[in-house]
């Protein structure tokens, strides 16, 4: 069973790795006794379903769960039921990967004309003198 992104992008399951750890927080003895929060491990760098750009896109997505090795790390434990954790981690990593296949719109430089220049200028300076004439009175 692999995770579908697109139609055209799916990772296969020898590239998720499952952990299944006691989670932290309310919920009483039924916190200390399961381990219901999930940490999903996807080994993006090795990854041969994703191309070069959209790898260097998700180690920008992903920030500080990306690890030294190449891998995108995701936990989760904000609910109770370790399948629904796990279904949490799996849409979370789908929709990083998802952001990071879209190519960012190249950006067009563009100028301010002349015109624009001079009234902000004009404007500044009809400021100043409204701003002078509070001044004291000799």
């Amino acid at each position: 069973m692999s995770l579908r992104i697109t139609d055209q992008v799916s990772i296969e399951d020898w590239e998720l790795t499952e952990q299944f750890i006691r989670a932290g927080g309310p919920g009483g003895q039924n916190v200390n006794k399961v381990s219901s929060a999930v940490e999903l491990r996807f080994e993006a760098e090795r990854s041969p379903n994703l191309p070069g750009p959209v790898k260097a896109r998700l180690r920008r997505i992903a920030g500080r769960r990306w690890t030294k090795e190449g891998a995108v790390v995701l936990q989760v434990s904000s609910e109770r039921s370790q399948t629904r954790n796990r279904e949490i981690a799996r849409e979370r990593l789908a929709d990083m990967i998802r952001s990071a296949l879209q190519r960012p719109k190249k950006r067009v430089a563009t100028r301010v004309s002349l015109n624009q220049k001079r009234k902000r200028v004009d404007a500044k300076k009809r400021r100043s003198e409204v701003k002078a004439l509070r001044g004291k009175v000799d």
